[in-house]
Order: structure tokens, then C-alpha cells, then sequence
């Protein structure tokens, strides 16, 4: 339960994370406004308070494994959002992020 639990908390980490900067990319770049720009912050500072409940103590290793699932996620917000088409070195790049997050956060460790 308790992986389960954290791989919840780094997906809802993602989408603040990135959907905060895309908010912003939005209403910075694409010129749509002060409203999705505040918006992009607001989910930019909820980000900023979901990786403290992860059920590690560790600020470092939460940090470097949600690293691995920002790359990850970066590139399904573009295929859902963008329609951005990763190629294959994008995707074995996401796989080898995403293996890296197994081993950071949930390799057995002795006490």
C-alpha cells in the first residue's frame, strides 16, 4: 500500500508541476492571460507541499526520484496535451527514468 500510496503522490506532484508550467507557458507565450498565469503559479506552489507526504523521510531521495517522473511526465502531458510525438529515444529515455525511480524509492533497504 505504501508504493502504491507514493506512486499517487508523485502523480499528483506531475500534474501540479506541470500543469503549472504549462499554465504559464500559456499565458506567457500563447499571450491567454493573467488568469492562466495565476492559475499555473497557484498549482506551482500546491506542487511544492505534495512531495511532504511522502511516506519517505528523505528530501533528497524523494526529490531525485520525482526528477525521474517529472522527465516521464513531461513527455505524456506533451502526447495528451501538445499531441507531441516522442520518438523512440524519448521513450527509452522515460523507461530508463522510470527504472530509476524503482530503484531510488523502492529497492529493499536494510534498517
Amino acid at each position: 500500500m505504501t508504493i502504491i500510496r507514493s506512486l499517487l503522490l508523485f502523480t499528483l506532484a506531475a500534474l501540479a508541476e506541470i500543469g503549472g508550467a504549462w499554465l504559464i507557458w500559456q499565458g506567457v507565450r500563447e499571450h491567454r492571460g493573467l488568469l492562466f498565469i495565476g492559475a499555473g503559479v497557484a498549482a506551482l506552489g500546491a506542487y511544492g507541499f505534495v512531495a511532504t507526504f511522502q511516506p519517505d523521510p528523505h528530501f533528497g531521495r524523494v526529490l531525485a526520484a520525482y526528477g525521474d517522473i517529472y522527465v516521464a511526465g513531461s513527455l505524456a502531458w506533451g502526447i495528451l496535451v501538445d499531441r507531441f510525438r516522442p520518438d523512440r529515444y524519448d521513450l527509452i529515455g522515460a523507461a530508463i527514468c522510470l527504472a530509476g525511480v524503482a530503484v531510488i524509492m523502492y529497492a529493499p533497504r536494510g534498517v
